[in-house]
């Protein structure tokens, strides 16, 4: 980070040290890690040590209130975890995750850097501590659009004092296999606009987590272009939730009771299951078409009576997810077609083939 960085990220902390704000320094400090990502973490880091002015202090204080802050970069210390609990060497760091004492390419160890932001942190007014003290009052999970091919997780958060109460949204990418691609903060008036259902705020903060971590696995994501800004403080307010679960299940499958009494049902609604996976929320007409005219002939074995039950079963399955006209034109149309794609074995895939030879050869073919 430039010299000319460093000024306007101490004019900033000037004016935040007037507004004495928790949530707005925290912010501050998540769009400023995104920042120092694209490099000069280290020199940064040094530059705020050596000024030791109120501002530099503050800036201190607030990275090490941010998961993903550039002192985990600054030493070759060790991530440990991400779940809140303490360091093997260096200690907790204040935030979201601990990291290990090492030592860094300068020769002074990842606990230096962290030490001197909890200098800071006491060196200041009261209000500073508060930053990353907060308390998850309510959690809340549904679809974003009408298909659910994106969904939301939200987390409602106070500071342990119960003021600066908010609202964490994050939009979670069904299509794409779960990527987190989005996310805001907000007042919590704003999920007066959105129509999620309560849900277990460990549940919520095992989703947020759990496309956090894909979205840094995949090389080249789509996300939205404030979403790296925004990322810091979202991950560390997810960690802040007590019990994470992961992976995080999803009971629409359990929840669902539309089940038809017709021979072969329970046989047909096993391969939907399979075919929905751990995004069952997402249901639209080309999904209909893909499950029926394509990844049924392609990967399943079903008897004949699971084949005679699964338009029922598609229907029911349809109007659960939010009984929506086009979706269910979609099933009249394409389930005539499934007895014929599922008897032209030219359109099974390699699995399906050597299974089907297994089946013959064992005599036992459905």
């Amino acid at each position: 980070m430039s010299t000319s960085a460093f000024t306007t990220a101490i004019a900033q902390a000037r004016d935040l040290l007037r507004w004495r704000s928790p949530l707005r320094t925290e912010f501050w400090a998540a769009r400023l890690c995104a920042g120092l990502e694209q490099g000069g973490a280290e020199e940064f880091v040094r530059e705020l040590v050596a000024s030791d002015t109120t501002e530099a202090r503050l800036t201190l204080a607030a990275l090490i209130g941010v998961d993903g802050a550039p002192l985990a970069r600054v030493g070759t210390g060790e991530r440990l975890g991400g779940d809140g609990g303490a360091a093997e060497d260096g200690g907790s760091v204040q935030g979201g995750g601990s990291y290990a004492d090492d030592e860094g390419s300068g020769g002074e160890g990842l606990g230096a850097w962290a030490e001197a932001g909890r200098e800071a942190v006491r060196a200041l007014p009261g209000w500073v501590a508060r930053m990353g003290q907060v308390t998850c009052e309510g959690a809340w999970y549904g679809k974003a659009d009408r298909y659910g091919q994106q969904t939301l997780a939200a987390l409602h958060f106070c500071y342990h004092n119960g003021k600066e109460p908010h609202v964490l949204v994050v939009g979670i990418d069904q299509v794409n296999g779960g990527l987190a691609v989005d996310a805001l903060v907000d007042e919590v008036k704003f999920l007066d606009d959105l129509r999620l259902d309560p849900a277990e705020p460990g549940v919520v903060a095992g989703r947020m987590l759990d496309a956090f971590e894909l979205t840094e696995r995949v090389m080249g994501a789509m996300v939205a272009d404030t979403f790296p800004s925004v990322r810091p403080f979202a991950l560390g307010r997810a960690l802040a939730v007590p019990h994470p679960v992961r992976p995080a299940p999803d009971d629409v499958v359990s929840t669902f009771r539309g089940l038809p009494g017709v021979p072969g049902a329970e046989e047909a609604f096993e391969k939907l299951v399979e075919f929905v996976g751990d995004r069952p929320l997402w249901w639209s007409p080309a999904r209909v078409s893909q499950f029926l005219t394509s990844w049924l002939p392609r990967e399943a074995i079903l008897s004949q009576e699971a084949i005679a039950a699964m338009p029922e079963v598609v229907r029911a399955w349809s109007r659960s997810s939010g009984d929506h006209r086009e979706v269910l034109e979609r099933v009249e149309t394409e389930a005539p077609l499934l007895a014929g794609l599922m008897a032209d074995e030219s359109l099974a895939g390699l699995g399906k083939r050597i299974a089907l030879s297994r089946l013959r050869v064992e005599g036992d073919q459905p």
